[in-house]
């Protein structure tokens, strides 16, 4: 037996390792070899000397896949940031961008292309001519013709008490307003001024719901359409729709006492667009059964059912109403200032020429608009792009079907705020974002509307560095906190009130 015994050979892990690690040199290298763009797609490659490769701050952006999906809000949650009855130390930072010279003065507008305005890339120690006041400035420009961009909406402040119907402001963006940061704050200040309670417009329901400090709200048997992500529906405004599933359905919802206005309105409004037999009944959260009503019918035309009364919360219960398609509530009165938060997340804006003309000429007929404000950016900004022509092209026709949609209603487009991504140890402003800015900048001259500047009111380049310290932002360092709304909102009012002292002043000489 001895003799036939075979002998086991030792394997040869040397080899199968050098097999494995060519393999794998090659796959990345393959990756790292990819060109920038594949089939259409981007592509982000695979950089195999990322460890050893001396910063580039114009390759260093952080990746902004994914950010509409961070759970922000929760980062504030019990906090008293979220309480305005809290004071909060005002802290002043400083615009680290835009020194004054020895003059006192900032630095002055020098000429530079359009070409050059989109693709620079902006550095506080570069002495090149450009026009530094072009992201600097925090007031509102106005670059229609004649500075009519907001005369409709200032003329209709004036006129509040006489309009008998409130002055109502539409907030159309994406999750930087999300759960009503800044939006709340701005409402509360306007309403504090001219007049009006309530939240105004909600949607049937929002994935948002749960974080919103502003009103509680649930639903049962409906679903959801986005513009986003389904393409065969009809929207308004605000980019959803909402159908029930089967002949019951719900609605509940809440007031808070978080702002002054909230707890009560005098209004419940129920905003649909496809209704035969249905029935609702309103009963108050506290009480069993309430007041039944029929539900006018529509077939594809947007209709707003109103009730009177005084409401801090109900629910609402729909029988009959298989096919019934809402796009939400309104709490509200009739009369001082009511401001809609129309979010949506992952908006870049762009999609916005896909909104329904007809449903939103029906929908200003019904519940007219004085002011639309848009709210774009973080979804566009990008590691990748550095020139933004294709979206200032995409976003004046969005601009302008929206002029066409709301007749009546001025429009102003706000500048996007700062974003930072990592740097070595800290974080610095991603360079793409004022690129991005100085073309919104630039839609809106060429819009002829009017543009505000939430990156200037930060405080410039690195403010959300500071933002984040202060727990004015959360740490993606891409969304505000409450905290940090709330001065973006008090900034915004400000700026909005100054430019109505100047048109009440121009409408006086020119009486």
């Amino acid at each position: 037996m001895g003799k036939n015994r075979k002998i086991r050979k030792t394997p040869d892990y040397a080899n199968r390792f050098a097999t494995i690690l060519f393999v794998a040199t090659l796959v990345n290298l393959f990756l790292y070899l990819l060109p920038e763009k594949f089939l259409g797609l981007t592509i982000k490659k695979v950089d195999l000397f990322s460890d050893i490769r001396k910063d580039d701050e114009g390759n260093l952006l952080a990746s902004d896949e994914g950010i509409e999906d961070i759970p922000f809000i929760a980062d504030i949650q019990g906090s008293s940031d979220i309480n305005p009855a809290v004071n909060l130390p005002g802290e002043n930072i400083k615009t680290i961008l835009f020194p004054e010279n020895e003059t006192g003065k900032k630095t002055e507008k020098t000429g530079s292309s359009k070409e050059d305005s989109d693709n620079e890339t902006l550095d506080s120690s570069d002495d090149t001519d450009f026009d530094r006041n072009d992201i600097s400035n925090k007031d509102i420009e106005d670059f229609s013709s004649s500075h009519s961009g907001l005369r409709r909406f200032f003329a209709a402040l004036n006129n509040i008490d006489n309009l008998k119907r409130p002055v109502r402001i539409a907030f159309v963006g994406d999750s930087f307003i999300e759960g009503d940061i800044i939006v709340a704050d701005f409402r509360a200040k306007m309403q504090e001024r001219f007049g009006g309670r309530g939240v105004g417009f909600i949607p049937v329901t929002s994935n948002v719901s749960q974080f919103r400090p502003t009103v509680k709200q649930s639903a049962e048997g409906w679903n959801t359409y986005s513009i986003i992500k389904n393409k065969k529906q009809r929207y308004a405004l605000s980019g959803l729709l909402f159908e029930s599933k089967s002949d019951d359905a719900s609605i509940n919802f809440k007031n808070v006492d978080m702002y002054p206005g909230l707890k009560e309105v005098s209004l419940l409004k129920i905003i649909y667009v496809n209704s035969e037999n249905t029935e609702v009944e309103i009963s108050d959260n506290e009480e069993k059964g309430g007041l039944i009503y029929d539900l006018p019918a529509t077939s594809g035309e947007i209709k707003q059912f109103e009730v009177r009364g005084t409401f801090s919360g109900a629910e609402i219960k729909f029988r009959n109403a298989e096919g019934l398609q809402a796009l939400g509530l309104a709490l509200e009165d009739n009369s001082g200032v009511v401001v809609d938060n129309l979010s949506l997340r992952g908006n870049t804006g762009m999609v916005m020429t896909e909104i329904d003309g007809d449903w939103c000429r029906e929908l200003q007929r019904i519940r007219p608009y004085d002011l639309i404000v848009l709210q774009y950016g973080l979804n566009v900004a990008s590691d990748s792009t550095r020139e933004y022509s294709w979206y200032r092209r995409q976003m004046i026709t969005v601009i302008q079907h929206i002029k066409n949609s709301f007749p009546g209603a001025d429009v102003m487009l706000l500048g996007v705020s700062d974003r930072s991504t990592k740097k070595g140890n800290g974080y610095t402003t991603m360079p793409s974002v004022i690129s991005l800015l100085r073309t919104q900048r630039q839609t809106a001259k060429d819009a002829e509307i009017a543009f505000w500047n939430i990156f200037a009111a930060m405080g410039g380049q690195n403010s959300m560095v500071q933002f984040v310290k202060a727990n004015k932002a959360s740490k993606d360092y891409t969304h505000l906190s409450f905290k940090g709304g709330r001065e973006i909102a008090n900034a915004f009012y400000d700026a909005l009130l100054q430019e109505k002292r100047m048109y009440d002043g121009d409408e006086k000489l020119i009486k």
